[in-house]
């Protein structure tokens, strides 16, 4: 379903293919159109006027049986309106209680309501129908009172059940049939029309029993089925309308005088600072300039705990302030430019897309159409010929056909699920950019992982360190640190950060001194002391004790680099700096290789440090000293030999290996979803969410074939039995019946997708 600009919105609409009914206007909400906590935020004025919004770029058009209908033909009752395609929605009258917009959205609440609102006038028309039937009389032995016009009761009520509750079937089978697509609706409308047809027929010709009482049983059941259809799809739909929930509806921008005007969030523009109150949402993305607080990103991350944030560091649009502090950002985008957007924008076209097990399903149901309209006429010829001509219980079976045919559970098995996956996957940070690779995943038997930032943290930092008896590992780190200084040295940033790391009290230094190529000099407490390597102990001829010259050794084997620190002219400790293994990368290579995935590494560092990290880390596969654009062929390499490669990389360096790869998976992008590179984005660095793809892609896979299997072999038993295959042997399958089945095989089909949501992708 194309999408289409909401002014000044952060938009991302869905053609959602699980859904048969409509093109649906499903960007994040208009004015007022979500109520939550208190999300309003206050903006101090300084950038510039208002900045026009950028279109939202189209997703993919899904060709679901129902996703071009033009609505403007359909009732879809009045708390169904909002959810049709091609309304203007800052013109229309929401009525009582509008404001929340609860009608229309990405999650299908109008056409549940809608549903939901026929069935119950449609059930309630039915009481009287089925009181007067003769048939219903006959069978439970009992009278209704007559009176003048009694016997136009059961054929005038249930027009009007046929005329109201029929109308959603009726009108978008003519749809169909336009579209020469006919599918689930066109057979449900040939169902109903031929029972009412029939029915009235028999008030003006002896063809024995009417079939009001089947008419409006069947129809209830059919609106009762779809009203549970809709309520299945707008919960497995529910990754959108959670994202698009997130964003605040006001801010307050405070001018130079200090005088606070309270305007639409979307209104905001880059360059003016953003106060964010403890419990406000984040209006925009922005880098905060003063303050420091704790953000909720659950919904946006997947990081279930709190993240500190403080000076210069990002804070991203829809997340949630739930520190004590109130801080102030720096609007860097807003509107349609902010990630949240362009995650929803993500999900939107994940839950569009169409994968080869939905196409096969569409091929399915298509063919099953067609079927369906075969068998119909096979039993009106076969059980006219052996009745001798037309009766009321040829009727019923060829009725009873078209309605347990219809497409509907196989129609439903994939959307349902991809629905649901996306969902799943957009709540563990985890962004789907191509369709088909989170289907794919599962058949990887080889992850690639870039090292540095990916298996590392890409940042230097003490990786282990050895003292003297006299000198404490607190007291040398603190010595350390407080020589370094304010260098921006990795290696200096890196001891620093560990003493603050550890709370340590950093002493002042009295003077220092740069010693070119050698390291570092200060005075400490009327001592000096030292920090450098190997170069600054020759140069002061100083010896090593043997225990720090083993540490130094085996560090070095390990592509560690070493730092000693010098009080006087004794060595007190040495200190190895490497770029340091993440915690959780042992962890994912486990997991990966518990499920029978070889794990590899690429790097361009050296094959000692190589090595020292495979070892680490278990490894399989090793490639170093590779320039990022040669990546791709160590890749290529793999594939020859007849194994599905998944590469794990930035997305920048790694783009010609991603794009290589069976599967691209970028990694440490945060929030950054355009890595065109990528088929999968991961919005954390963590290795481990990798291994979730996997398991995420084998659940969702299995949910797919289940529900193909029942949608296909419900309809192989059912058909026959409709048609009467069974009377011989006493059953006669009435379409009230037929249609239970029906719907009982649609909301099986849902539930087991809805299944998937009780997935722990943190479980082994």
């Amino acid at each position: 379903m194309a999408m289409h600009e909401r002014a000044k919105g952060n938009t991302a609409t869905i053609d959602c293919s699980c859904c048969r009914l409509c093109k649906l206007d499903a960007g994040s909400p208009a004015d007022g159109d979500h109520k939550h906590r208190d999300h309003s935020s206050h903006v101090v004025d300084a950038g510039p006027a208002a900045a026009p919004v950028h279109e939202a770029d189209a997703a993919p058009a899904a060709p679901s049986d129902m996703a071009d209908m033009d609505h403007s033909t359909m009732d879809h009752g009045d708390e169904a309106q909002a959810d049709m395609a091609g309304m203007d929605h800052s013109t229309m009258d929401h009525g009582e209680g509008g404001d929340d917009h609860s009608g229309h959205g990405p999650d299908h609440t109008g056409h549940e309501n809608m549903f939901r609102q026929r069935f119950w006038i449609a059930l309630a028309l039915s009481v009287p129908v089925l009181y007067w039937s003769v048939p219903v009389q006959r069978w439970l032995s009992y009278d209704a009172p007559t009176f003048a016009g009694s016997s136009w009761i059961v054929p005038i009520i249930s027009t009007a059940v046929f005329v109201y509750g029929g109308f959603p079937f009726l009108s978008m089978s003519t749809f169909e049939i336009k579209k020469r697509q006919p599918a689930m609706m066109t057979l449900i409308a040939l169902a109903i029309s031929v029972a009412y047809g029939f029915s009235m027929l028999t008030l003006f010709v002896e063809l024995g029993d009417d079939f009001f009482w089947e008419l409006v049983t069947l129809i209830d059941i059919m609106l009762l089925g779809h009203w549970m259809e809709m309520r299945a799809v707008r919960q497995a739909s529910g990754a959108l309308g959670a994202l698009a929930k997130l964003m605040p509806d006001t801010a307050d921008v405070e001018a130079s005088d200090g005088t606070i005007t309270e305007i639409p969030a979307t209104d905001l523009v880059p360059g003016q600072v953003v106060l964010i109150r403890p419990g406000a949402s984040v209006p925009a993305d922005g880098t905060i300039i003063d303050g420091e607080s704790d953000f909720d990103e659950a919904l946006i991350t997947g990081e279930s705990r709190p993240v500190k944030k403080t000076v210069d560091a990002t804070v991203i649009a829809g997340t949630i302030n739930s520190g004590s502090g109130a801080v102030r950002a720096r609007v860097t985008a807003s509107g349609d430019d902010t990630a949240l957007s362009g995650i929803m924008k993500l999900v939107a076209e994940a839950e569009a897309s169409k994968s080869p097990t939905q196409l096969l399903a569409d091929r399915a149901a298509s063919f099953l159409f067609y079927a369906a309209v075969a068998a119909a006429l096979i039993t009106a010829v076969v059980w006219t010929l052996i009745y001798g001509g037309l009766d009321g219980r040829t009727v019923a079976r060829v009725v009873t056909v078209l309605v347990i045919a219809c497409p509907h559970a196989l129609g439903l098995a994939i959307p349902l699920v991809v629905a649901n996956t996306t969902s799943i996957a957009a709540q563990n940070g985890i962004l789907i950019r191509q369709r088909e690779a989170i289907d794919t995943a599962k058949d990887l038997n080889v992850v690639i992982f870039d090292k540095t930032g990916t298996l590392t943290t890409g940042q230097m930092g003490v990786a282990e360190m050895l003292t003297i008896e006299s000198m404490t590992d607190d007291r040398a780190l603190a010595l350390a640190a407080a020589v370094e200084g304010d260098s921006e040295h990795p290696m200096a940033r890196a001891i620093r950060e560990s003493a603050e790391g550890r709370d340590l009290e950093i002493p002042d230094p009295a003077s220092f001194e740069a010693l070119k190529g050698r390291g570092v000099r200060a005075i400490i407490e009327g001592t000096d002391v030292f920090v450098g390597g190997p170069r600054l102990l020759e140069s002061m001829n100083i010896v090593v004790p043997p225990a720090l010259d083993t540490f130094a050794t085996t560090a070095g084997g390990r592509g560690e680099s070493v730092v000693y620190v010098i009080e006087g002219t004794s060595p007190v400790a040495a200190i190895a700096i490497s770029d340091i293994v993440r915690p959780e990368s042992a962890e994912a290579i486990n997991a990966l290789k518990k499920r029978g995935v070889r794990v590899g590494m690429i790097t361009g560092d050296s094959d000692d440090v190589a090595q020292a990290v495979a070892g680490t880390l278990g490894l399989d596969i090793v490639f170093s000293q590779v320039l990022p654009a040669d990546k791709d062929a160590y890749v290529t390499q793999l594939q020859e030999q007849g194994d599905r490669v998944g590469m794990v990389g930035d997305g920048v360096n790694d783009a010609p290996a991603l794009v290589r790869s069976d599967i691209g998976i970028a990694i440490g992008s945060g929030t950054d979803v355009a890595v065109q590179s990528a088929d999968l984005v991961l919005v954390k660095s963590d290795p481990r969410e990798v291994v979730k793809i996997l398991r995420l892609s084998k659940a969702s896979y299995r949910k797919q074939l289940q529900n193909i299997w029942w949608g296909a072999g419900y309809n192989v038993l059912a058909i026959p039995a409709a048609a009467g295959v069974l009377v011989p042997w006493g059953f006669d399958m009435p379409p009230a019946v037929g249609a239970i089945f029906m719907s009982v095989s649609t909301i099986v089909v849902a539930v087991n997708a809805q299944l998937l949501r009780r997935l722990d992708l943190n479980a082994e």
